[in-house]
């Protein structure tokens, strides 16, 4: 079976585009070849800054033939149908055809269609041109005469030089001849354009890749990747350092060169009095290369450079000329740092900013907070400024902090400076350094370390592997954050919708959830969306009263701002409200966790509220009067702890006997709820009519009380084992009695016996939802 090489060489291709291209490519051919009903033991791609090649091994020569029936109609049909049956058939003649006999159907023409196989290279020189026309590239370009020419071929860089060769080990290969503009398949390849300019010829994958290494071009991205890592490190090591590893940085560079040469510049020390996230930035962003520490663990004044060429000279010059940007960047950096720390320009103007928020305008992080506010940057055009927006979280902060043991005041500081190091020029040219240069300098103007802290760490986390913060008055401050933006642009009816999401609205609830979660904050969701929307610009509250009357015409007699409270927070006229939003996240970050999904269905559709009765002696009462607490599905921890313990519950004997009993129970009663049978409120003893009743009745009281208590002390395994208990009472009474009595009155006393089963139980989950 022959092997397939194909390289598509051409000027540089970007190299955030390499990985994904050449695996465009892979897919492209290998979906042609299958359609056409050849098969391959393995396909691999591979990618250059000036090359995409993919290798095949193992593929068939040719397709088998396709032998097909095709059923036509009777041998008494019209005329007309038997022609349509010829042209859709390929024949020309109804002799062509094979007459078959049905007992029921009678006789009819079949068409024995035979599709000849095709060879390889037949399908690969028709698939090719097709593929590199239609190639899915982010941007392409038209180039030379033909870029006048509407139609022509597009490729990211100019297009040069195509490879595409097949054949047995052992064998001459065969060049599968096809053209592309102008752009003739051959077996002719180049390698470095400045080490080895001259042609190359190939005639399989192998004999390829030794070539290429020895024209000074290492096809293969993960070996030079290697080659960058361990050359950098033993550069490093050599001079006492060690090298800072950035697998994104190593990722691109490797993508820059084709023969990767790795040097070492330095820049001057007194460089290294700005930040080292400030430095590493700045010469990963500029330049693409890696920073070195030394043994105390601190930034040194040398860095790793990667060239693509072996200079005469050993490299001095290419470490000189990044060495002069490297310095000048770095003395933008040294400005940018201390122009932060002077005041600034236009002081004068910013003293209503400065006592609207209790600045102190003689420092210089409180003057860039004045200037946000000052300067009304827009934050939404319908949610107002970054300023109005400050203030809503400081409020937020304030209320939120109590909530998890950080002190009130250092909450409203740490969320009045939280934006402002977006006025600073050093955030200005590197967004990616918002919240730890405001960490920085807040530092240099000697705040509190929480109100510090919290200025980097409000942001996080940005992602899954992102940590989540830990100082109190941080997690007060980035949980406001992310709820005022989330609240605010439910209010607005600005929600994700499908893959878009351009708020990050998604990022941000996950953020809610993680914090909650890994922090073992108790708070309700429900109060806060209602908190946050108070603080809402008096436009969204009037456009959401406007929405609220036009669903609720009873709230123009009511308390509208109430209601209007209420759609802001969990009931938008959509109905697919802020607190479902939550639910959805959480239910991908706890089956991430490894939790089943049945279990957590069960969980989210448990009951709202949990009681505490006493047990009751026999009498007219429900065992579920005397409720107190509330708790609801708006505490995400709750749901996480209740999760967990049915999860490690659910597989004992206990568990199952919960799940049994609360399964045959509910399903009668969800059988005659369908039907529309009476079911009553309030249990009446006096209508029970043998001891089995009188058993669950008690049974579901004492139950239910000690359930209850177990549950408000967040022992759910132990509420669990006290309902599993119902499950001998539970098969006794639908053993006893017949609950479909002919009484209508008893009738719906037993239906109202099984409804305060499902009542109990659902005040720790849905075990209805239990699979199994």
């Amino acid at each position: 079976m022959p092997d397939l090489l194909i390289e598509l060489r051409s000027e540089e291709i970007p190299a955030r585009m390499q990985r994904k291209a050449a695996g465009d490519l892979k897919k492209l051919l290998t979906d042609a070849l299958v359609d056409a009903g050849l098969t391959y033991e393995a396909a691999r791609e591979y990618w250059t800054p000036r090359r995409l090649a993919l290798d095949v091994r193992g593929l068939s020569a040719r397709s088998s033939d396709v032998r097909e029936e095709r059923k036509g109609p009777s041998t008494s049909a019209p005329e007309g149908a038997i022609q349509g049956f010829l042209r859709g058939a390929g024949l020309t003649d109804i002799s062509q055809a094979h007459v078959h006999t049905d007992p029921k159907k009678g006789a009819f023409y079949v068409a024995h269609i035979v599709k000849p196989g095709r060879g390889a290279a037949e399908v690969i020189a028709q698939a090719m041109p097709k593929i590199i026309r239609e190639f899915p590239w982010p941007k392409a370009m038209r180039w030379g005469k033909a870029s006048a020419v509407a139609g022509s071929l597009k490729w990211v860089r100019p297009l040069q030089t195509i490879i595409c060769v097949m054949g047995s080990e052992g064998q001459e290969p065969e060049i599968i001849d096809f053209e592309v503009e102008g752009i003739r398949a051959g077996n002719i390849t180049y390698g470095h354009r400045f080490h080895a300019p001259a042609a190359i010829t190939v005639k399989r994958f192998d004999d390829y890749v030794t070539a290429l290494e020895k024209a000074k071009v290492v096809l293969d991205a993960s070996r030079r990747k290697e080659i960058i890592l361990t050359d950098a490190k033993n550069l490093a090591f050599a001079s006492g350092l060690e090298l800072v590893e950035d697998e994104a940085l190593l990722e691109e560079v490797s993508g820059l060169v084709e023969w990767p040469v790795v040097l070492m510049g330095a820049f001057e020390e007194e460089y290294l009095a700005i930040p080292a996230e400030v430095i590493r930035l700045t010469i990963k962003t500029n330049q693409k290369c890696f920073v070195t520490r030394g043994k105390d663990g601190n930034l040194s004044n040398r860095f790793i450079l990667i060239a693509n060429i072996e200079a005469r000279d050993g490299g001095n010059e290419i470490v000189h000329g990044n060495g002069k940007v490297v310095r000048a960047r770095l003395s933008d950096a040294v400005h940018f740092w201390k122009t932060d720390q002077a005041n600034v320009p236009d002081l004068e103007d910013l003293k209503a900013s400065a006592a609207k928020f209790g600045l102190d305008l003689t420092k210089p992080l409180d003057q860039r907070m004045a200037r946000l506010d000052h300067l009304n940057v827009t934050f939404h055009a319908k949610l107002g400024s970054q300023g109005d927006r400050v203030l809503r979280m400081a409020k937020l902060a304030e209320e939120l902090a109590p909530q998890v043991g950080a002190d009130a005041a250092l909450a409203h500081r740490a969320a009045v400076l939280a934006k402002a190091d977006l006025q600073s020029e050093m955030v200005g040219e590197f967004p990616e350094l918002q919240g730890l240069m405001g960490r920085k300098y807040a530092v240099l103007q000697a705040e509190h370390p929480s109100v510090a802290i919290t200025i980097e760490d409000h942001w996080k986390p940005q992602g899954p592997a992102d940590r989540v913060p830990s100082d109190p008055v941080a997690i007060a401050v980035a949980l406001a954050d992310k709820l005022d933006t989330l609240v605010g642009f439910w209010a607005i009816d600005e929600k994700p919708t499908g893959s878009k999401d351009p708020f990050a609205l998604r990022r941000a609830a996950l953020g809610v959830i993680r914090i909650l979660l890994e922090q073992g904050v108790k708070v309700n969701l429900v109060n806060l969306f209602n908190a946050v929307s108070e603080f809402l610009p008096d436009t969204v509250k009037s456009n959401a009263r406007a929405r609220v009357t036009a669903l609720y015409p009873r709230a123009e007699n009511s308390d509208v701002s109430t209601d209007v409270r209420r759609a802001l927070g969990i009931q938008t006229h959509d109905a697919n409200d802020l607190l479902a939003f939550f639910h959805d996240r959480l239910k991908g970050y706890l089956r991430d966790q490894g939790a089943r999904h049945d279990i957590i269905e069960a969980v989210m559709a448990g009951g709202v509220q949990h009681s505490v009765a006493p047990p009751s002696v026999l009498s007219g009462i429900s065992p579920a009067s005397g409720e107190i607490g509330h708790m609801g599905n708006d505490d995400l921890l709750m749901i996480t702890r209740k999760v967990e313990a049915l999860s490690a519950y659910i597989n004992s004997d206990e568990g199952q006997n919960l799940v049994a009993g609360t399964k045959r129970a509910v399903n009668i009663l969800a059988a005659e709820e369908k039907k529309g049978t009476r079911n009553e409120t309030i249990i009446e003893v006096g209508l029970f009519k043998g001891p089995v009743e009188t058993a669950l009745f008690e049974a579901l009281n004492d139950a239910t009380y000690k359930a209850g208590l177990a549950v408000n002390g967040e022992d759910f395994a132990g509420a669990m084992m006290e309902l599993s208990k119902l499950r001998g009472p539970i098969d006794a009474f639908l053993d006893g009695v017949m609950v479909n009595h002919p009484d209508a009155d008893i009738r719906a006393n037993r239906l109202a016996l099984l409804a305060e089963i499902r009542k109990a139980t659902t005040r720790v989950a849905d075990f209805s939802k239990i699979v199994g």
